[in-house]
């Protein structure tokens, strides 16, 4: 039985919400961002749509979900909402995360690094394939469940019972339906609605560099990996081609709008260049070789968030990036699945190939015919191809002037001193967020904070909606009049901002939340075709909805640093882990918005939190 399968057994349905806690949750959410006139007329809205059109429509949600016991109600619509939209993927939904260096310096040569990620994928395929990939589990309270005794007792207990037992002390195995989708696949541009593909029979690798694509088999007749030395064997002579970049960097594409891309695609398909596209949508995925090393931090994030727009396929599920001087990341192209499945690939493939590696800097390539075994791809470009790959690198160069990324590591703390004051260290980070919003702009924002439901079949994300009455009110107190609190009440106020957080972030994991229900509900009115109800059209669920602070977290000893673009053009792309000792944040934003400021103001929030911590005066 697959791994995916057994893990179906123990999944429970994603849960469709009560419309009454939706409207109630929705109502709390917007409480921090309207003054009491717009608050009074929301609510009106949501009474009568509670009783009216909503309730209707949330019983021919209901009904649709019990129909469809195999999926959940969300998966559907969320699918359609990725494939869809037609702004380009590069920066509006594509994110990155990058690998720490190889604890041994000197793998982190490039084709050593190179050589040993890619075997370390084409590993994790293989275990996935077999049906041998353990279910991940989502603990809740990881002291009774994520424990040996555990383990072993869940095993003996018959499968269709076993979700019981993971109920009983809130452990969940995770939805792995979407893994299927980290090789062989590609996001197709298609006019109005794109397309996934994939082709699990192909056994070629694609590789980028200098904008130059060659493919060769990293699976062999049988399915068995071919040998780490000749896969050095044939990166070494992809790493020595001296040709010239292309005139026409066909890599630009995909970076452009997507109804222009699907249409130059068909014209790279009735141009002769059907067979060679079909490899490269089909290769187990995309190895990126970047011909130059990573400067800092600011340099890495713009590398592997976007790049030169020469050096990736973006609609690739996923590219493995590797610099110069080994520096390697994934970026990852977000219709297909979400960042449970792409970090769960990361970190095997960065422990496999530190604890595991397939070659060591000694290893000699295997003395084998490269030129033979690699196949260096040419496109035929006729004026219209050239036309468009002109168009759309002047598009992508003048988007990616407009962005800035900065980052900041603030030392004073992490996650062990944040338990020791009993508080959420999401949530500390999140306040933060809040107080430095409102000391750089003076008000309190809509603000998103992603979290996976796929404890349930099917599950993808839910929203935490971070800004609430609590963090109104610490933050206006820590911003607006600190010397009218004592560290005391400050703390007072930090541990009921930690206390509401840690609910909603239960809520949202177990499928609680108001996003989507809300989300499902508006998709079900367009495909009944039936008029857009009020709630809809009030101004203030355009505003929830228009994320000026979206936010991701993600902590594994394997990530360094990860990130994305803002939603919004007049937002921030906040990506942040909080380390045990320490917490990074990485921030990008547009023209119009100062990340470096935004990202000033964090670290004087922080430094304001811990200073009330240790009972210290606040500096205004």
């Amino acid at each position: 039985m697959s791994q995916s399968h057994i893990s179906d057994l123990f999944l429970g349905m994603l849960p469709v919400p009560k419309l009454e806690d939706t409207i109630r949750r929705y109502l709390s959410a917007q409480k921090p961002l309207l003054d009491d006139g717009q608050y009074r007329k929301t609510e009106e809205f949501c009474k009568n749509f509670e009783n009216g059109i909503g309730k209707e429509l949330h019983s021919q949600l209901v009904a649709q979900d019990k129909q469809n016991k195999h999926t959940s109600y969300i998966s559907g619509p969320w699918f359609d909402m990725y494939l869809t939209a037609r702004d380009p993927i590069v920066l509006n939904f594509n994110p990155f995360m990058s690998f720490n260096p190889d604890p041994k310096s000197e793998y982190n040569d490039q084709l050593t690094r190179a050589t040993n990620m890619t075997v370390s994928a084409i590993r994790f395929l293989k275990t996935l394939r077999d049906g041998l990939l353990e279910p991940e589990v989502f603990h809740l309270n990881p002291a009774k469940s994520d424990t040996d005794t555990f383990k072993k007792l869940i095993r003996l207990v018959p499968s269709s019972l076993s979700w019981y037992g993971a109920y009983l002390v809130n452990a969940y195995p995770l939805d792995m339906s979407q893994y299927f989708r980290l090789f062989n696949s590609t996001r197709l541009p298609r006019p109005s609605r794109d397309e996934l593909f994939t082709d699990d029979k192909a056994r070629h690798l694609l590789v980028l560099r200098k904008g130059h694509f060659y493919v060769f088999d990293v699976l062999d007749q049988n399915g068995n990996i071919v040998s780490a030395s000749e896969i050095q064997a044939h990166l070494k002579y992809i790493l020595s081609d001296n040709s010239p970049a292309p005139e026409f960097p066909l890599a630009y594409l995909p970076s452009e709008n997507r109804d222009i891309w699907a249409e130059l695609r068909q014209k790279l398909v009735s141009g002769g260049n059907e067979e060679t596209l079909r490899k490269v949508d089909s290769a187990v995925f995309c190895l990126c070789l970047d011909d130059f090393p990573i400067k800092d931090l600011i340099h890495l994030s713009h590398t592997m968030l976007h790049g030169d727009g020469t050096n990736r396929w973006y609609d690739k599920s996923v590219n493995l990036i590797i610099a110069k001087d080994g520096t390697a990341a994934v970026h990852f192209e977000h219709a297909w699945g979400d960042g449970v499945a792409v970090l769960r690939f990361f970190n095997e493939v960065f422990k496999d190939s530190t604890q595991a590696p397939a070659i060591t800097p000694q290893s000699q390539p295997a003395s084998t015919d490269s030129s033979a075994a690699v196949q260096k791809l040419n496109f035929k470009l006729n004026d219209a191809l050239k036309t468009g790959i002109i168009a759309a690198k002047e598009k992508f160069d003048a988007t990616m002037k407009t962005l800035t990324v900065d980052c900041i590591q603030f030392q004073r703390g992490g996650k062990e001193f944040l338990k020791k004051q009993k508080l959420s260290p999401d949530s500390v980070a999140q306040l933060a967020f809040q107080m430095a919003f409102l000391r750089q702009y003076g008000q309190t924002v809509a603000t998103y904070e992603s979290c996976s439901t796929a404890a349930f079949k099917h599950g993808r994300t839910e929203t935490i909606r971070p800004a609430s009455i609590f963090t109104k009110r610490c933050s206006e107190a820590f911003v607006r009049e600190p010397s009218k609190h004592s560290a005391g009440e400050l703390k007072q106020m930090m541990a009921e901002c930690s206390r509401y957080h840690g609910q909603l972030t239960k809520e949202a994991a177990m499928g609680q939340g108001f996003d989507r229900h809300l989300f499902a509900l508006r998709y079900l009115t367009a495909a009944k075709g039936i008029a857009l109800p009020e709630l809809y059209l009030d101004p203030a669920y355009g505003q929830i909805n228009h994320n000026i602070l979206s936010t991701s977290t993600l902590t594994s000893p394997a990530v360094n640093i990860g990130g994305f673009a803002p939603v919004v053009p007049d937002g921030f792309g906040v990506g942040y882990a909080v380390h045990d000792s320490w917490i990074g944040c990485n921030v990008s934003s547009y023209t119009g918005r100062n990340a470096r400021e935004f990202l000033q103001c964090v670290q004087k929030a922080l430094e304001d939190m811990f200073d009330a911590m240790e009972g210290k005066s606040i500096k205004t």
